[in-house]
């Protein structure tokens, strides 16, 4: 139970940063028409989180109750065997002052029927003497025992009412969240006509920086198979180091570090339905992550840059490679690094761009397998 309990205290505290990262994006984010859906989709995102932490308050609190009525138990155990062994003391200490008193024990020792006897008697004092002692010592330990229970109980019973006020609150905070998101909900309905034109701008800009990532690795497959056939040597020799290198970057499945610091996955990888649009569906070749604005954009891996360009609609675009995988960071308001440059796992390569009418900043990221899109989320740490 108490590593079962541990598991939801960290599970407890890693929602909790998670919620306090989403709240310091909506509290960035304008409340305006344009920002409505950026809004929306991080308050989707902030209810999914509250309502996994009330659920993992809810089970604390349930293994705190029962944690409590079981301690109960043992202290009344306990309680009990304590009067008990006092009972049994106090008729020892009877029986020793009336031996004392009366000086039977002289009588019972000298009244012996032979030495072996004599002995036997005074073995049988001694241990009758050490029986005493060994029930002052047991009642003693049983009664610190007994406290250290009591006070473990009261510390728990205080746990469970911070457990319970924390589990009311986020019900509050989730009540008001729900409000807003069909606020905003009623809001996005009314104004489907700009969203739909938003979203076809929107798939065009997708479409060229598709067409620009497609053209650099198929550069980059071209320019190391000419190589291959130009110089069998040295290929053999960089084949071995890159087939190193892309061995570690497949070795990093799942443990990849993320491109920002703070941020949430507000798009995720494949095709999902529109957020209020009904019957459109939307692709993302990648996942597109809020972070804070000015954030710095950071490599997720060793690798060397092999493209840099503008991209309409996505602005500054930077192409990581790692042998055969490349890693795609776009929508950067600058760079700081130019085509050729070796970069290390979490090197600034560039700031992430704000959108001014939605004061939010927003880094789109791909990863790629020689021509194939593979979903980010699978690589990066912690997810």
């Amino acid at each position: 139970m108490g590593q079962e309990r541990k598991k939801l205290e960290e599970k407890r505290k890693q929602l909790i940063k998670e919620i306090e990262v989403t709240s310091g994006l909506l509290k960035e984010t304008k409340k305006s028409r344009e920002a409505a859906l950026h809004r929306l989709t991080a308050l989707r995102r902030q209810i999914k989180k509250r309502q996994q932490l009330i659920t993992t308050l809810e089970r604390e609190v349930g293994m705190a109750t029962s944690s409590i009525e079981q301690t109960q138990v043992v202290v009344e155990s306990m309680d009990s065997d304590v009067r008990r062994l006092k009972d049994e003391y106090a008729t020892i200490l009877r029986a020793t002052f009336r031996q004392r008193s009366s000086k039977q024990t002289l009588l019972f020792l000298f009244s012996s029927t032979s030495i072996n006897n004599f002995f036997q008697r005074v073995r049988y004092i001694r241990q009758y003497n050490r029986y005493r002692q060994k029930q002052a010592r047991l009642i003693v330990e049983t009664q610190q025992m007994l406290s250290g229970k009591l006070e473990w109980l009261e510390i728990r019973r205080a746990e469970k009412e911070k457990l319970l006020a924390s589990t009311l609150e986020q019900a509050q905070l989730l009540q008001q969240e729900l409000v807003d998101k069909d606020v905003l909900l009623i809001t996005l309905q009314q104004d489907e006509s700009r969203l739909s034109k938003d979203l076809a701008t929107k798939r065009a800009s997708h479409e060229k920086l598709n067409r620009a990532i497609e053209k650099v690795i198929q550069d980059e497959i071209a320019k190391a198979r000419k190589n291959s056939r130009s110089n069998k040597s040295l290929n053999k020799n960089t084949t071995t180091a890159k087939a190193s290198s892309g061995a570690n970057f497949q070795q990093k499945k799942g443990k990849l570090e993320w491109p920002v610091a703070n941020g949430v996955v507000t798009s995720y990888f494949g095709k999902q339905e529109h957020p209020t649009l009904k019957g459109v569906t939307i692709t993302n070749n990648g996942i597109d992550i809020q972070t804070d604005l000015n954030a710095s954009v950071r490599s997720v891996h060793d690798g060397e840059v092999v493209g840099t360009q503008f991209v309409p609609g996505y602005d500054y675009m930077v192409i990581i490679r790692h042998d055969n995988f490349y890693t795609v960071y776009s929508n950067l308001a600058k760079i700081n690094v130019s085509r050729g440059d070796q970069v290390k796992t979490r090197e600034v390569i560039g700031q992430v761009k704000q959108d001014p009418r939605t004061n939010t900043a927003e880094l789109h990221f791909e990863v790629w397998k020689e021509k194939k899109r593979l979903n980010p989320i699978r690589w990066m740490r912690g997810k």
